[in-house]
């Protein structure tokens, strides 16, 4: 025989797989329980749920993203992307307030954040958010929302208003496509206001792109190739492309 606790489990995971995420208090409501009780039931699920920025989402989301192609995309180009952040953790200093966008690449930043430093991080997909959120020395800003299985990441009204609250000293950004002609853009259109905002409120602006992003379009596009200051990605970078940032004034960064 079930007992409550576990028919409010299997109410929630029915939700979830239906909404992507719920936030606490509709949850509570939907139960008929206290948001106390609704913590307690999401620590005793074993795992089955994560609690971040207000909302419950499925443990299984978390790990990837449903519907995108995290499981694909991060196992790809995996070294090189963790050599460009690396690159890209070097350019931090201490005391900054840095956005750190969403995607398979930015992780690799997260893990790559100087443990010596005092830093603020302003972040909106899950993935970061469970890394930087375990680290004594950050100070974390987690932008709430709409819950987007497709990027595992985060979009609102609200949340657009709480950036532009917030002082950026170094806005990290990553992309799917970066064409000298055609901008840089990426697959989900929820993540543009965002990505455009950052933009706006940092002093320097980042793209952390691996070599293969380059010479691509997608659908989504967020800034030209001359709204940013730098580019960080690996070694295998094309000469013309090379040549165009630095064309353009852009910093271009690589590793050793």
């Amino acid at each position: 025989m079930r007992t409550r606790r576990q028919h409010r489990l299997e109410t929630l995971a029915a939700t979830l797989d239906t909404a992507g995420s719920l936030h606490l208090k509709k949850a509570a409501c939907l139960l008929q329980v206290s948001e106390m009780t609704v913590r307690r039931d999401i620590a005793a699920s074993g795992g089955r749920f994560s609690y971040l920025g207000g909302h419950i989402i499925s443990a299984s989301d978390t790990a990837g993203g449903r519907g995108y192609f995290f499981d694909k995309e991060s196992e790809t180009n995996t070294v090189a992307k963790r050599a460009a952040c690396q690159v890209a953790a070097s350019l931090i200093d201490n005391e900054d307030t840095v956005f750190i966008d969403c995607g398979t690449t930015m992780p690799h930043l997260a893990h790559a954040l100087p443990s010596s430093m005092s830093l603020t991080v302003v972040c909106y997909a899950v993935n970061v958010a469970e890394i930087v959120c375990k680290r004594p020395n950050l100070k974390v800003i987690l932008l709430g929302g709409l819950y987007y299985p497709s990027s595992a990441s985060f979009a609102s009204r609200e949340a657009l208003d709480t950036l532009r609250r917030i002082g950026i000293n170094k806005a990290f950004l990553s992309a799917g496509g970066v064409h000298v002609t055609n901008g840089i853009s990426c697959s989900n259109f929820h993540e543009v206001g965002i990505k455009q905002l950052a933009m706006e409120r940092a002093l320097r602006t980042i793209v952390i792109a691996d070599s293969s992003k380059f010479g691509k379009v997608k659908p989504a596009y967020f800034a030209a190739l001359d709204d940013v200051q730098a580019v960080v990605t690996d070694t295998g970078l094309a000469a013309p492309e090379r040549a165009a940032l630095s064309d353009r004034g852009i910093a271009l960064h690589l590793p050793d």
